[in-house]
């Protein structure tokens, strides 16, 4: 690990308040949750964007997307994380597995992480047919700013994994690898 883990048993302040918040929700006090609280601030943050934004796609669909771009991104730590999380959102075993190469079963899904990963490649430039699609496939503007809320949270969490070499603490999951 470049980033140490703080350690939530010698914690104290804020820090410990949402370390102790994070354990209650999960069971657990999740390493990129450990590392993040080196920086009080980006942890409270980070908390704050990712509550603020669970109101509009549900559960399924959140894991889901995280799950693809944590593919797409090469996030190990965090295709294990999603894996996980979503296996207890009650994502099925097989779209868990196909939602890292970007394909899930329901529809609706799908046309969010086509859009998801079209962000997450272009940065949001020339988006004129994935916003088309998306529409067609029946996402409001509400869904779709969502949906790139929920990117710059995947690509602020697979950066800082990649940065800290975060140890996984969830059942690991490898990541399927691309054909050149």
């Amino acid at each position: 690990m470049t980033i140490q883990p703080v350690n939530p048993d010698t914690a104290t302040g804020r820090v410990a308040e949402l370390l102790a918040g994070a354990k209650a929700k999960l069971g657990m006090v999740p390493n990129m949750f450990r590392v993040i609280a080196n920086a009080p601030k980006v942890l409270d943050g980070y908390f704050a964007f990712s509550g603020a934004v669970g109101n509009t796609l549900n559960g399924k669909a959140r894991e889901q997307l995280a799950i693809a771009l944590a593919g797409s991104n090469d996030c190990g730590y965090c295709l294990s994380a999603h894996t996980a999380l979503g296996r207890m959102a009650g994502v099925s075993g097989d779209d868990l597995r196909s939602a890292q190469s970007g394909s899930v079963s329901d529809p609706k899904t799908q046309a969010m992480i086509d859009f998801a990963l079209e962000v997450n490649r272009t940065h949001g430039e020339n988006m004129q047919s994935g916003v088309a699609a998306a529409r067609d496939a029946g996402l409001s503007d509400e869904e779709l700013l969502e949906i790139i809320a929920n990117v710059a949270l995947n690509i602020f969490t697979n950066a800082v994994n990649g940065v800290a070499e975060t140890e996984i603490d969830f059942p690991k999951v490898e990541i399927i690898k691309k054909a050149a």
